[in-house]
């Protein structure tokens, strides 16, 4: 069943052009991601088919009633309200029949009248099994990270405040369900929750996300805006990226095609005016056609970091006994540690863990209750924060720039202007004099990460980085950073990024706790499901036996759970084979959206019963 269309849309700001004539629908149960670099209009077609903005042309048609949730990048919460009752302050049917039912109760205790209405209200709520849906609302925020649901909206920081928009729309169970950057503000651990809830659900979901881990387990369509149109693909994002590469190919192809017909066409058309008028119009008409095709420009904006990095002397940075509180909150409790030229760090933890504090502190922007900083004579930071890119009212892009310098020199030696700079960072002549205020808010990322380099750091820290940059331009940011020859202390909830570039972590535990991981993220939550499944077999074992069994005999495997044993073991390696010959079906790609979609199922259940089979083994091995 089509959930909507949208038929021959078109949308432009001032003379910039978005995307022009796109066509394309969604069915009941498709999870799609729409992609696209910054600024190319993905959240305006987000806020279009939200119905809160409409094209310029053509239009969007949806089923009958169906009911549309849509999170925001910037959520509009009511300041006067506190957490829980902003969550019942919603379009939520089942919210608003338990509110309905709550003010009916207080109300009929001195006006009896009410007894009538309030015995229709318990009958409704009755009906839509509502009663425990303040419970569920609970829950939810618990696993978002909010657990004090009495905290005003108007005390919430931006972050939290994203929390309770994305609860509040969850809980609203809409026929389609709409995220912009779902994943930003929220800690790894809300993350993976949010990835198994939205993959386990029926739902209808329509998503921008830079999260490519994210994008990969809970979406199989991709959506992407590229050269003012939109192109479909029926696969994950390893899919995506195969296919895109092959798309724009055999576009390249078809414009040098084009291109050498137009010369012979061109001489036709040249010919004497007298013999003009007696041209058949069709091949005129085709000749403008095939002049637009030919002059098609396919190249690619990309992102040109070349900024230089100040010699590091031999002392890096040593952190001595340092501990920070927040009042009787430890943030950090005597931590000690030596860095290491070249050293890749990430920090991991939940939020309010003391994550961008002890960046602060290292950074030297906060002092140590205890203990010391002490930096290395050479060591220079870039520090890129979380805070929004800060600048003068009416200020332009270029000014930005020149704040901080004229002319820049770069790691080959060469001095550039900063206009010349900007161009690098993909804004071109015409956009440097664009205000600040009109950039996207990737657009305004970038320009931060732009005068975060321009100090030729030796040491970057990077406060998430990933918020609001498109997946392109992460890439490119990627790359880069592979081979920054400096330090690199890294906090984001973009679990690829994080694997791809640190090869240690500090894992905050809270309570002012710091410990040192080896390895990358993947790495470490392989550990922690080892441990917690090691620890809950433990447990088990312990329970299952009785209290006069001394603590250092173990229990024996029967002669069934041997057998079982075995048949995991051969279970779970045809499950691995098959697992992979899916993966490379779904790599070769099909012209059957039916088996795709069927190849893409299997391949999740596959994920779950394998998982499920190797507990079950570490329970059995654990007892043995």
């Amino acid at each position: 069943m089509n959930v909507f269309s949208v038929d021959h849309i078109s949308k432009s700001f001032n003379e910039r052009t978005l995307f022009q004539d796109v066509t394309f629908g969604i069915d009941q149960g498709q999870k799609i991601a729409l992609v696209g670099v910054n600024g190319c209009g993905k959240t305006t077609l987000l806020k279009m088919i939200a119905k809160i903005e409409v094209p310029d042309d053509g239009n969007i048609s949806f089923n009958s009633n169906i009911r549309i949730g849509y999170l925001p990048q910037i959520p509009d919460l009511d300041d006067s309200l506190d957490i829980l009752n902003e969550i019942f302050n919603s379009s939520n049917i089942l919210a608003a029949a338990v509110k309905n039912y709550q003010s009916l109760l207080i109300r009929s205790e001195d006006q009896p009248d009410l007894q009538d209405d309030l015995q229709k209200a318990i009958e409704k709520v009755d009906d839509l099994n509502a009663w425990d849906f303040e419970d569920k609302a609970r829950q939810v925020l618990g696993k978002l990270g909010i657990h004090d649901t009495s905290q005003l909206i108007s005390g919430l920081s931006g972050g939290q405040k994203k929390r309770v928009a994305l609860a509040k729309v969850l809980l609203e169970e809409p026929d389609l369900l709409i995220l912009d950057e779902p994943t930003n503000h929220l800690d790894l651990t809300a993350i993976e929750w949010l990835e198994n809830y939205l993959d386990s659900q029926n739902l209808t979901l329509l998503m921008v996300t830079h999260d490519r881990y994210f994008l990969d387990k809970v979406t199989n369509h991709i959506v992407e805006i590229d050269q003012e149109q939109v192109f479909r693909y029926y696969g994950n994002y390893g899919y995506f990226l195969e296919k895109k590469s092959e798309r724009e190919q055999l576009q390249a192809i078809e414009v040098e095609k084009a291109k050498n017909l137009m010369k012979k066409e061109l001489e036709w058309m040249r010919r004497q005016p007298k013999a003009r008028g007696t041209k058949a119009k069709y091949r005129i008409d085709a000749f403008y056609d095939l002049k637009e095709k030919a002059t098609k420009n396919l190249q690619k904006d990309e992102l040109d970091i070349q900024t230089g990095m100040a010699r590091m002397g031999k002392k890096v940075m040593e952190i001595k006994k340092m501990s920070f509180s927040y009042g009787e909150k430890k943030m950090v409790d005597d931590f000690n540690y030596v860095f290491k030229k070249k050293e890749r760090l990430g920090i991991v933890g939940k939020n309010g863990a003391g994550k961008s504090t002890f960046l602060n502190l290292m950074t030297q922007k906060l002092t140590p209750d205890a203990g010391e900083v002490d930096l290395g004579v050479n060591t220079r930071f870039g520090y890129y924060t979380q805070n929004e890119l800060v600048y003068k009212e009416g200020q332009k892009v270029i000014d930005v720039i020149k704040e901080i310098a004229d002319v820049i020199k770069l790691e080959d030696g060469r001095e550039i202007t900063a206009s010349q700079l900007l161009n690098l960072f993909l804004f071109n002549p015409k956009s440097q004099y664009d205000f600040v205020s009109k950039l996207s808010g990737g657009e305004r990322r970038r320009l931060q990460l732009l005068k975060v380099l321009m100090g030729n750091p030796n040491f970057l820290v990077l406060d998430e980085p990933t918020n609001d940059l498109d997946i392109m331009t992460l890439n490119i940011l990627e790359d880069y950073l592979d081979q920054f020859s400096g330090c690199l202390m890294i906090v984001s909830h973009d679990r690829y990024f994080m694997d791809r570039l640190v090869e240690s972590l500090f894992v905050f535990e809270g309570e002012g706790e710091i410990n040192f991981f080896n390895g990358n993220y993947t790495d470490y939550r392989e550990t922690v499901k080892l441990r917690e499944a090691q620890s809950s077999a433990k447990d088990n074992q312990v329970k299952g036996k009785e209290s006069k069994v001394k603590e250092n005999k173990q229990e024996k495997l029967s002669f069934n759970e041997k057998r079982e044993m075995e048949t995991l073991e051969k279970e779970v390696k045809a499950l691995e084979k098959e697992k992979s010959e899916l993966v490379e079906q779904l790599n070769n790609g099909s012209e059957s959206h039916e088996e795709l979609a069927k190849w893409s199922k299997r391949l999740k259940s596959i994920g779950g019963s394998i998982e499920e089979k190797e507990f079950r083994w570490l329970e059995l091995s654990e007892k043995a």
